[in-house]
């Protein structure tokens, strides 16, 4: 199943599981479960009662721990092991029939998911950091809301203009090729300094 539509909603799960995973599990579940969305076979168990509830807890969970400088950025690094492989998962399952036989499709889709879901990750994470610098919570407040709207928004672009969410796509994979060097270039200053702070002296210069 590797039509337009399909596609486009692949890389949309792939790209939104880097910012929001539960939120799109629960919106995705949601849609399917009230009948909104055909679902690809693969993804059906995310209409499942108990996965919405789990999914709905996570999110709210992840809602709020958003919200708390620093906190949220210990929970984006716990994340990096969970979103990456989850965006493969989802990407892989939403192209791939349930009864073909084809795990090149499978292995690709699911390296192409999750290399998009590991670049969405890394700048959100990245900018997170950075924002983090800022004595104010304000700003972050404000990136953590906008995140928690455009993850779903991809999503619904996916599903209602495939081309265009593919055009986004490849817009934001050419903004973060050039921005996340520079945002992880930016975390790394302090940390350097941080280490270099700790460091005891060199024998002889006391």
């Amino acid at each position: 199943m590797t039509d337009l539509p399909h596609i486009a909603i692949a890389a949309a799960l792939a790209w939104a599981s880097g910012i929001r995973l539960y939120a799109v599990v629960l919106l995705v579940g949601s849609l399917g479960y009230f009948g909104w969305l055909p679902l690809p076979a693969n993804l059906e168990v995310l209409a499942h009662p108990w996965v919405l509830v789990v999914s709905a807890f996570l999110a709210l969970a992840e809602f709020t721990a958003d919200k708390v400088p620093g906190f949220d950025s210990l929970w984006d690094a716990v994340h990096t092991f969970i979103r990456i492989p989850a965006g493969a998962v989802l990407a892989a399952a939403a192209v791939v029939e349930p009864a073909a036989d084809n795990t090149a499709l499978l292995v690709a889709a699911g390296l192409i998911g999750g290399t998009i879901t590991a670049g969405s990750h890394f700048t959100k994470a990245g900018a997170r950091v950075a924002i983090n610098h800022s004595p104010e919570p304000f700003s972050n407040w404000f990136a953590s809301f906008f995140e928690d709207v455009f993850a779903p928004g991809i999503v619904w672009l996916g599903i209602v203009a495939p081309w265009l969410l593919l055009g986004m796509l490849v817009f934001a994979i050419l903004v973060g090729a050039w921005l996340l060097p520079r945002l992880w270039r930016g975390v790394a200053r302090p940390v350097r300094w941080l280490l270099a702070r700790g460091r005891p002296p060199p024998a002889g210069t006391r």
